[in-house]
């Protein structure tokens, strides 16, 4: 197994450890800390994973259908941890979720008829919006600016998470005509 594949798994692994500190208090004051930290982590693996099989030309098959699913898995994690906890609303959750649901749905179709969607740019800034909206809520400073931020976040995240879903569709439109063919 390659350097990048070994880090997907070892990312993988890191979800029930930031999953435990999240929703327990089991390092007491510190358990957000830890949970915090392993996200980040867990985080930078997918970047340095990518980063590496890209520059050494280490792409496999086992790293292009466990990349992604990892990166979801994370932060689903996340974001049902937040519906546990209260920081989210499900029906926010339900959203973001559904949408991971029908681009790898739709990315399915797309291999199968030989297509590569790529990564669009709303694509990557709903990742990113994710990604700090996450450390936003596991963070979680009782502060009225501080909570402002986070709220103005998630609804970009939110509003990113749908814009890119769109952005997916229409582009690849042809891609579904073909598939109902």
């Amino acid at each position: 197994m390659n350097l990048p594949n070994r880090l997907t798994v070892i990312r993988v692994i890191m979800i029930p450890f930031f999953v435990f500190f999240m929703l327990t208090d089991a390092a007491g004051n510190a358990s957000k800390w830890i949970a915090l930290f392993i996200f980040c982590a867990a985080s930078f693996t997918d970047y340095l994973d990518g980063h590496i099989a890209r520059k050494y030309n280490l792409i496999t098959n086992f790293g292009k259908f466990m990349d992604p699913l990892a990166d979801k898995l994370l932060v689903c994690s996340a974001f049902v941890c937040f519906v546990e906890l209260s920081k989210l609303s499900a029906w926010i959750v339900i959203v973001i979720i559904s949408r991971e649901f029908i681009i790898s749905g739709f990315r399915l179709v797309a291999c199968d008829k030989g297509v590569v969607i790529a990564a669009s740019i709303y694509g990557k800034f709903k990742t990113v919006t994710q990604m700090a909206m996450i450390i936003l809520l596991i963070i979680d400073i009782a502060d009225p600016v501080y909570i402002l931020v986070t709220k103005a976040v998630t609804y970009i995240a939110l509003i990113m998470t749908v814009v890119s879903l769109a952005d997916y569709l229409i582009k690849n439109k042809d891609v579904m005509k073909e598939a109902q063919g």
